[in-house]
């Protein structure tokens, strides 16, 4: 076995995600991040923006499904005039994820934490959450989600 196919065995996969700590992990894995509170900012941004694109029946029943702390990601965002946008790029997605994690990154890149992030909700949720997400979600966005 060499060192690449080493690391690919080593990382966190879905199925072993079972607490908090794992859902960091398994984003600053599968995100190609550094540290955990690089996974932890990924996350924070990716929740807020999830959270604005979802109906709220949907987010609510994700919201009852999350621990805590990403409860509050995905609950935390407050819009004077929301109005979903049901057809929004992933690009968009992405690129608005990107600046809410406070990051400079560009789009291409977003995407790799942002799927790590999808990934390790859906580990987290059963699969009937996980299928009224993406059913709730944008296109390009719900087809972001059944990647992960």
């Amino acid at each position: 076995m060499n060192g690449k196919d080493l690391m690919i065995k080593e990382k966190l996969q879905k199925k072993q995600v079972q607490s908090v700590d794992d859902f960091y992990q398994y984003v600053m894995e599968h995100g190609h991040l550094r540290t955990v509170e690089h996974a932890d900012l990924w996350s924070v941004g990716t929740l807020n923006m999830l959270g604005v694109n979802l109906s709220g029946r949907v987010k609510k029943q994700l919201g009852k499904a999350l621990p805590e702390p990403l409860q509050k990601s995905l609950n935390g965002v407050f819009w004077v005039a929301h109005f979903r946008d049901t057809n929004m790029a992933a690009r968009e997605f992405n690129n608005r994820v990107a600046r809410r994690s406070r990051s400079t990154s560009d789009p291409d890149f977003a995407r790799y934490p942002v799927q790590a992030v999808f990934g390790g909700l859906k580990a987290l949720i059963d699969e009937n959450v996980s299928s009224a997400v993406r059913d709730d979600l944008a296109p390009e966005i719900s087809k972001m989600w059944q990647e992960a």
